[in-house]
């Protein structure tokens, strides 16, 4: 399916262009040669009373049986990857936060499966089955919701996929769902240094050291005050420092340095995630903890909560992703172990769909279609021209509204990026009835196409620490060493809004712990005023939580706002280390019987005091 669209500022466009490829002959080439020898090792099952067994040759991965919880890994030398002292429940495993409608109180469930089954088996691939099943004619308790986990071991491997099928059945009771995972801890005394980006990576305190350490104002974050390794003492460790966004959040892992050995998660497509490319999750942190989130309400709150009404079906497929190993000699860098897992990522994500999943829920590329066309914007305060959406990002998902991407958290989404005039490929996407949205960087606005797309499958051939000014605990404070006294003021033209304008309207500490709210002011000149005519004020919001912007003009004691957001947002991206949660844009209509000849002023008040993390994120004007 192709197109050509012309959008408006009230109908437009997002994306990211990824050439990816299916061909498994491909994917077997790029190993490395040292693994070619391995391939001949066939993989091979083996049953025991409460576990499950699989070895390649390369790697051996043991399973609580009919639980599935991944209790073992062995792998280079190393008897088990995972950490030994914890319960085998406690090592590898999926898990969900959930509630029932009527009940606020969240209930943690590991999901361990109740009956196992063998896929498949032969020399070239073993894929098993971990599933439990709910069964509201048995008066079920637990969630209400079918769960199927599977595992895949491929022969020449160093790692293993792991994928789920979560299904509701119409007729079921109603239930909330906020967080669902695969989790890994590792060895404690192993694994100290973690990777999460070129950028971020380095040394990572333990356990025990957040133990000793003084807790500050929520529960993640914790001066490390007599850490193991001098080195840390003084940092705040916090697991939201090393969150990420979808996009982004495609391989993260930690490096055990005797022997070499790496560990890393491997997300080779978004599609199965929640709330768009920019949506923000956590990755590895101080444990060793490894992530794959599929789903949660971090940055954004409970409007990312999946809802389910008394008598909702809903089936979706989680994943694959790959849970990958890798390893040097003693005289080779540890650090190239993530230069070979950013390769690895590079290869999973050019095999993505995968051919070898057996679920019938999961389709391959030949029962996937595939989105082209062209981006283009008309904005004619920037250019009677039509303007070529350069690096827009493009994306498939539900339809909903503008923007409604990005709360979006029971289907699947497809993003691409355009190319420098515009144009941009989907390709994989599954059939089905779709909104394509976009938005431009450096436009400002959240854009739909006015026509859905429907998708029909094509034929196709089938350990140096790193410096980490990111790591800044308690930056909502630094607002009241800039502006102690007086709030911020900015003055159209003069100011710079790369130093004088701060990244988030935040309360003031006056002292006590006692918080306050504060005006923001915008001073700006006009020379000549249509007094009968209309003008545009745009506030776009990057965050809010629990907060309230009232906007006045030129009248700072006025009684009643001009305008008000009322109360919003619960993203919690403050306190979260994060630049965004969810996005917010208020167009207001000003008469220009308020504004003045001469110097005009626009009080910006987020009214709700008591807490650093009541406020909003770079309110523009």
């Amino acid at each position: 399916m192709g197109f050509t669209g012309v959008l408006g500022r009230d109908c437009s466009s997002l994306v990211h262009h990824l050439r990816m490829c299916c061909d498994k002959a491909v994917r077997k080439n790029s190993k490395k040669s040292s693994l070619e020898t391995a391939s001949s090792y066939p993989v091979q099952l083996r049953i025991e009373d409460d576990h499950v067994v699989v070895d390649n040759g390369l790697i051996k991965v043991t399973f609580s049986s009919p639980g599935g919880m991944i209790t073992g890994i062995e792998y280079n030398g190393i008897d088990n990857i995972l950490e030994e002292t914890n319960k085998e429940s406690n090592r590898g495993y999926w898990d969900v936060v959930w509630t029932e409608l009527e009940h606020a109180q969240d209930t943690y469930d590991k999901l361990e499966g109740t009956k196992f089954k063998v896929v498949m088996e032969d020399e070239d691939q073993v894929e098993i089955s971990f599933t439990k099943h709910w069964y509201p004619s048995r008066n079920g308790t637990g969630i209400p919701l079918n769960v199927d986990k599977r595992f895949v071991v491929l022969r020449g491997y160093t790692g293993f996929y792991a994928y789920g099928i979560f299904e509701r059945l119409a007729g079921w009771r109603g239930i909330n769902i906020y967080q669902g995972r695969i989790a890994f801890k590792l060895r404690q005394d192993s694994f100290r240094y973690m990777a999460v980006s070129d950028e971020r990576q380095r040394i990572m305190p333990t356990a025990q050291d957040r133990e000793r350490g003084e807790p500050l104002q929520y529960p993640e974050a914790v001066l490390l005050t007599n850490p193991s390794n001098a080195f840390l003492k003084g940092e705040v460790d916090d697991k939201y420092q090393y969150s990420s966004e979808n996009k982004d959040n495609r391989v993260h892992g930690w490096i055990c340095s005797k022997p070499s050995v790496g560990f890393w998660m491997i997300t080779p497509s978004t599609e199965f995630r929640t709330a768009g490319p920019v949506k923000q999750d956590l990755t590895s942190h101080a444990g060793p903890v490894t992530l794959s989130m599929f789903f949660s309400t971090h940055y954004a709150g409970e409007h990312l909560g999946l809802e389910f009404s008394d008598g909702e079906p809903w089936k979706k497929v989680f994943g694959p992703v790959f849970v990958y190993l890798n390893s040097v000699s003693k005289d080779e860098d540890p650090l190239t172990l993530w230069a070979d897992a950013k390769e690895q990522m590079s290869i999973e994500t050019e095999s993505w769909p995968y051919d070898f999943p057996l679920s019938e829920d999961y389709l391959f590329n030949d029962q996937r279609g595939m989105v082209s066309g062209r981006l283009l914007v008309r904005d004619r305060y920037i250019n009677q021209e039509l303007i070529t959406a350069n690096s827009a990002y493009v994306g498939l998902a539900p339809p909903g509204d503008v923007g409604s991407w990005q709360t979006e958290n029971k289907g699947y989404q497809f993003w691409t990026q355009a190319d420098v005039q515009g144009y941009f490929r989907i390709k994989g996407v599954l059939p089905g009835n779709y909104s394509l949205y976009a938005w431009v960087p450096g436009i400002l606005g959240d854009y739909k196409y006015d026509v859905y797309i429907e998708v029909t499958p094509e034929r196709t051939n089938r350990y140096m620490p790193l410096s980490f000014r990111f790591r800044q605990y308690g930056l909502w404070d630094r607002y009241t060493e800039l502006y102690p006294d007086i709030d911020l003021i900015y003055t159209v033209g003069l100011s710079n809004y790369q130093t004088d304008w701060f990244f988030a309207h935040v309360n003031r500490l006056v002292g006590n712990g006692t918080y306050v709210p504060t005006t923001w002011q915008i001073l700006f000149d006009l020379k000549d005023i249509d007094q009968t005519g209309n003008y545009t004020l745009q506030l776009a919001l990057a965050s809010a939580t629990t907060a309230e912007l009232q906007v006045r003009i030129n009248d700072l004691n006025a009684e009643r706002p001009y305008f008000t957001t009322g109360l919003i947002g619960k993203d919690n991206a403050i306190a979260r280390h994060g630049i965004h949660g969810l996005y917010w844009l208020y167009s207001i209509y000003v008469s220009g019987s308020h504004l003045q000849t001469g110097t005009n002023t626009i009080f910006l008040t987020q009214p709700r005091g008591g807490s650093p993390f009541k406020g909003i994120m770079c309110p523009l004007s």
